[in-house]
């Protein structure tokens, strides 16, 4: 008997059909199936944050899903925020910022951050701290990074 299951799953705009382990997890899926590598694996136990994609909008740890979670959802990683060889403004906050150190953990704040921009709320910097919590820094440089995120939250809303 097989433990494969059909998905289809669209990621960054794109529609994928596959067979999968039924307990492939949705971020092995990802980096080793579709080879969107930016997706990174840190703990596999959700504690870090690195492995957060978007699922229907929300932002997700992906090491906390199975692929056949996947079926019939969009799925955004870090691959979709680039247009191109350009850095999207959220992108260009982070460099800007400073807030890119090692890079392991930019992925995880960056969707973190996409998400918490599309819902368009005002958060103070100590809302966005708590909003970021999820990711884990090993460089620990985390003001920068909230500066990025402060930054490019009160450009996308206007003030």
């Amino acid at each position: 008997m097989s433990d494969e299951v059909p998905i289809t799953v669209t990621v960054n705009g794109t529609v994928h059909r596959a067979s999968v382990d039924a307990r492939t997890h949705a971020a092995d899926f990802l980096r080793h199936t579709l080879h969107m590598t930016g997706t990174h694996v840190g703990c596999e136990q959700g504690v870090c944050g690195m492995c957060t994609v978007l699922l229907d909008g929300d932002a997700v740890k992906s090491c906390l899903l199975l692929a056949p979670q996947l079926d019939g959802h969009e799925i955004e990683t870090v691959e979709s925020l680039a247009d191109g060889d350009g850095l999207n403004a959220l992108q260009e906050a982070f460099r800007d910022a400073h807030a890119l150190q090692c890079g392991f953990c930019t992925p995880g704040f960056l969707m973190t951050t996409t998400a918490l921009a599309r819902d368009g709320r005002r958060r103070s910097r100590e809302e966005i701290r708590e909003e970021l919590s999820g990711v884990l820094c090993r460089c620990t440089g985390y003001e920068n990074i909230v500066t990025a995120v402060e930054r490019h939250l009160s450009e996308a809303r206007g003030v």
